[in-house]
């Protein structure tokens, strides 16, 4: 990583890039340079070899309380129209590697949907998560009612967003929506301990796992079936593929290279 950021922190370990939200007076509320510099650091990321994994946090009390009201109270649609800022969150959609969440206090907002742009989403005992959106007279505009859909369905879907209710960690899981709730003591280290395995897997299959499930969330299922074999097929011109079936047959544990 050679760039510094005004709102994030972003560095590599052991084959992870992390990403922490920086803004912990603000309870790291969500700009528009923040989320341009989250998508440069998940960009740069993505093209290093070295990095297998990125995991996303937020410093201080809360993971992300929103979006940065402040910035947006005056803008104009033809403001939103002009400014495009939606363009960084719709190429953080696409970033190959895994992403892996790490939340505590409030995911909320901004927030959420931050959250869940990230593939897997581990979660602080004390955790909030919602879309109080429709309080201010507006609505999620970066995902959130389409993410959320797609993970919980329609009529629950509408029920969160219409009131604007939180949902606590532990309905969150309930939801399908985080993976694992553990104690905020433990989180990063348990959200650390996840990624170094996931770091440790064969790259390319993770990057195909993730393109091929992205691809059942919209498609019908005779098309994702038709992606998933073609990218079945596919690893199967990788070096990964011959040494990972030949560490089997040989009872040894394998070296990938990613290629």
């Amino acid at each position: 990583m050679n760039r510094t950021f005004e709102y994030i922190n972003a560095g590599m370990e052991n084959g992870i890039g992390f990403v922490e939200l920086n803004r912990p007076k603000v309870l790291n509320a969500i700009n528009r340079q923040m989320v341009s510099e989250i998508l440069s650091a998940f960009e740069q990321f993505d093209r290093d070899s070295e990095v297998k994994v990125i995991l996303l946090s937020g410093k201080g009390r809360a993971f992300a309380a929103g979006a940065d009201i402040d910035e947006m109270a005056n803008d104009s649609a033809i403001d939103f129209e002009l400014l495009n800022q939606f363009t960084d969150w719709d190429r953080i959609a696409v970033v190959k590697k895994p992403i892996i969440g790490a939340v505590q206090g409030f995911a909320l907002g901004g927030g959420f949907e931050m959250a869940l742009c990230c593939d897997m989403l581990f979660a602080s005992d004390d955790a909030e998560f919602g879309f109080p959106e429709v309080n201010l007279a507006v609505m999620p505009g970066a995902g959130g009612t389409q993410r959320l859909t797609k993970l919980i369905g329609k009529t629950r879907a509408m029920e969160w967003l219409m009131t604007g209710d939180r949902m606590s960690a532990k309905e969150a899981q309930r939801l399908g929506i985080i993976n694992r709730v553990v104690a905020r003591e433990l989180l990063m280290e348990e959200t650390k301990k996840f990624a170094a395995r996931l770091a440790k897997q064969p790259p390319l299959s993770l990057r195909l796992i993730k393109e091929s499930v992205h691809k059942a969330v919209d498609y019908s299922l005779y098309e994702g079936m038709q992606y998933e074999r073609k990218n079945f097929s596919l690893l199967f011109a990788s070096e990964d593929q011959k040494e990972g079936m030949n560490a089997f047959i040989e009872k040894r544990k394998p070296d990938y290279k990613g290629k």
